[in-house]
């Protein structure tokens, strides 16, 4: 697997992936009728943000994007988020991505990494982020609405550097 920038022509393998996520309505705050315009609209981010493939051959596993959490006084803590193709989860692909995330984070001199809206019954990705170092710092009871099982809470997860 290699990890590389994104470039306009992965978008016909991007695209699907985050549409499949999107549509389940189950990991991610993301409107289910959004269409491929506004999903690479916000997908793709421009410097200081940075937007990755994984890739096996021409074909993409995955993809993540990230920058800073927010502007300005925020801007010294870094965010990042996360897909993975549905078959080539359980592959490393999304551990993968989250430990680039975190090395081009410290690399470019951000304090932290803040996740804003981990879906609490995700627990792939919640279990993948503590084993990476972070905690959850904070549950928003209800914040999501899962498809199947009604309101969840969304975590807020932080890893200091």
């Amino acid at each position: 697997m290699l990890i590389r920038t994104f470039t306009d022509q992965d978008w016909s393998q991007v695209w699907p992936i985050i549409e499949d996520v999107v549509r389940a309505q189950e990991t991610f705050a993301y409107d289910p009728q959004m269409t491929a315009d506004e999903a690479y609209a916000v997908w793709v981010v421009a410097p200081p943000g940075r937007t990755v493939v994984a890739t096996d051959g021409d074909r993409v596993l995955g993809s993540a994007k990230m920058g800073p959490n927010r502007p300005g006084p925020g801007a010294h803590v870094s965010t990042a988020s996360f897909l993975v193709a549905a078959d080539a989860r359980g592959r490393g692909v999304g551990t993968a991505l989250c430990r680039d995330a975190l090395t081009w984070a410290r690399l470019a001199g951000y304090a932290g990494m803040q996740f804003n809206a981990v879906v609490e019954t995700n627990r792939t990705a919640v279990e993948l982020y503590l084993r990476e170092g972070f905690d959850v710092v904070g549950t928003v009871p209800g914040a999501f609405r899962h498809r199947t099982l009604g309101r969840v809470g969304l975590h807020v997860m932080y890893r200091e550097f």
